[in-house]
């Protein structure tokens, strides 16, 4: 595909040679300012030992010789040392021609390479909440990009299905419940378990206060109080297979399952394969052991094992329990190996996982690497700032957290309304305007949750989100629906999009920075996937976006009496609505055909 910058690299490299008699070597070319004349700038500065003049005479002899020898080189103009360069009509038209001939621009064929990506990771004893949404987006998107980048990727997550916070939901059914399931009270599983979980502090809260009451630090209260010694001793029989207990844990996983599948089928996010953490925490198990018989960890007298960390600047982290029951660490291990045993030609993994665990991932890739395993050091954690609402921050077990499901159903009764306020749905049948107020409502709270870099905290506000206008899905996708409309009208005007333009047209400015941007879109691309970062991919969009809303309101389309410049504004306006349409995608996000 025609590339205008190295095909400018390259005439600027023969002029060069022709005023100043010797090749400059290397040249890097960078944007104009916008406040400034031009499309590209050669900074002259690095060349004055061969020039022997000024920057600013250099840059003059420069570009005379460009404006006169080469086609791609419309204007040019110096600004202390500065040569900004103006490209020639000729060379958008032939670059626009070459985007529209290229189906999936932008997009790396497979390069070979394999990565794992792990999102959403859920516990089995609530559902999924406001910070999972951010953790599924952000992970499920960023396997899009790597895959748009040529790479193969592997979904997975990890779920958390045993553990003491597995055995306190269980207990609170078990003492609380009387029988009742999904079923017979027509909660979602999943809602129905974390609702005993909450129970379960509740409850703990109340018999830690009377033990204090009575005179008992608080400390050991919470250790002595009669549901936790419970909850540990359910968590012991758990790991010694007990049948009972064994038979509610796999009971009550199972309804949590149904109403994880049901909430990812909303979100629009799913997984290639799934780990279970009761499945290799025995593996991590092993692992600590052989590390132990080989000195990489060490024993306390309590039979509790350990690994130092102090030499690396870190302190001194438990692997396993007193008891010999595992810890988060100890499961970590095992799927971490588990995976590149399953997956051997993966490249590494990249963990999803909220920035409160930033030294937990630390502390794993170090272990993983004094077991001498090379591949710890492709393993990355892509770390996240959490989410707040403007009510405050969400805490699992006093349950005040935004349940994901309720979130995503107030979003798809926001857009309702605002569309509806709009008048954006005449024409529509009730099937197709429900299934519009969902694309918009799911990819507004999307949009904003992945505009911010990932590391950076996020306030949500749903009624900003919504919103048709600045940067907010909405508005990318009300302009791609506007695109479409136009498409379909040239269509009806026997105007054909797909076919070649000529390259004799005259363009405004804001035509040719169009084009330029969305030639942009693969450098895009490339720069989110080594960034790990969808917020690259949803800044250019709404540029694009944005870019394309001045074009339409400067320059006419069907009332443009020169049918050449008709034909390249159809063929512009297919291109951006490709894009769009292929950017949103990336960030998991519809674009609605009309509205």
């Amino acid at each position: 595909m025609f590339d205008i910058q190295q095909a400018l690299i390259q005439d600027i490299t023969t002029s060069f040679e022709a005023v100043f008699g010797q090749a400059p070597g290397a040249l890097t070319l960078q944007p104009t300012r916008k406040d400034f004349a031009g499309h590209y700038t050669l900074v002259m500065f690095p060349f004055l030992k061969i020039t022997r003049q000024s920057p600013e005479d250099s840059g003059r002899q420069l570009g005379e010789h460009l404006q006169q020898h080469s086609k791609l080189v419309a204007a040019y103009n110096v600004v202390k040392g500065f040569l900004n360069i103006e490209v020639a009509d000729n060379a958008w038209l032939r670059l626009a021609n070459d985007l529209n001939q290229t189906p999936g621009f932008g997009f790396t064929p497979p390069t070979g390479e394999e990565m794992m990506v792990e999102f959403s990771s859920p516990n089995t004893n609530k559902p999924l909440h406001l910070g999972h949404l951010r953790n599924n987006f952000l992970g499920y998107s960023v396997a899009l990009i790597l895959e748009a980048g040529g790479t193969k990727v592997h979904k997975v997550q990890i779920i958390n299905d045993r553990g003491i916070h597995i055995c306190k939901s269980m207990l609170a059914w078990q003492k609380f419940g009387r029988g009742e399931t999904p079923a017979t009270t027509g909660i979602k599983g999943d809602k129905l378990v974390g609702n005993y979980y909450v129970r379960f502090e509740q409850e703990y809260k109340k018999q830690v206060a009377d033990l204090v009451a009575q005179g008992m630090p608080e400390e050991t209260a919470k250790k002595e109080a009669p549901l936790m010694q419970e909850a540990q001793e359910m968590l012991r029989k758990w790991e010694q297979r007990d049948p009972e207990v064994y038979a509610l844990w796999q009971q009550m996983n199972s309804w949590v399952y149904e109403g994880f599948a049901e909430t990812y089928r909303t979100m629009g996010v799913s997984f290639d394969k799934l780990y279970y953490e009761s499945d290799t925490y025995l593996l991590g198990k092993e692992e600590v052991l052989k590390g132990l018989q080989e000195g990489i960890f060490y024993q306390k007298e309590d039979g509790s094992v350990w690994v130092d960390l102090t030499d690396e600047g870190l302190d001194h982290k438990l692997l396993l329990r007193a008891d010999g029951t595992s810890v988060y660490m100890t499961q970590d291990i095992g799927t971490a190996i588990q995976r590149f045993k399953d997956f051997p030609n993966i490249k590494g993994q990249i963990y999803t996982v909220g920035n409160e665990q930033d030294y937990h991932f630390k502390v794993l890739f170090l272990i993983l690497k004094k077991l001498g395993y090379a591949w710890a050091d492709h393993c990355y954690h892509l770390s996240y700032g959490m989410v707040d609402l403007p009510s405050g921050k969400m805490k699992s077990r006093e349950g005040t957290v935004v349940d994901a499901d309720d979130l995503m159903a107030d979003m798809f009764a926001t857009a309702e309304r605002h569309t509806r306020e709009l008048g954006k749905i005449e024409g529509f049948s009730e099937e197709e305007a429900q299934k519009l107020y969902r694309i918009l409502g799911l990819g507004a709270l999307k949009f904003f949750l992945l505009k911010v870099d990932p590391r950076k905290r996020i306030l949500f506000n749903p009624e900003e989100s919504i919103q048709f206008q600045g940067n907010t899905g909405p508005f990318i996708q009300y302009t791609h629906a506007r695109i479409m409309s136009i498409l379909k009208r040239a269509a009806q005007e026997k105007i054909d999009g797909g076919a070649a333009l000529s390259e004799d047209v005259a363009l405004s400015e804001v035509e040719r920075e169009g084009i330029k941007l969305v030639s942009e879109f693969g450098l895009r691309v490339q720069e989110a996937a080594e960034e790990y970062s969808p917020a690259v991919i949803a800044q250019y969009v709404y540029e694009l976006a944005k870019e394309y809303n001045r074009f339409y309101a400067e320059c006419p389309i069907f009332a443009e009496e020169d049918s050449s410049k008709k034909h390249f504004r159809v063929v512009y306006s297919r291109l951006v609505a490709d894009v769009i349409r292929r950017a949103m995608g990336l960030l998991g996000i519809e674009v609605p055909e009309q509205m």
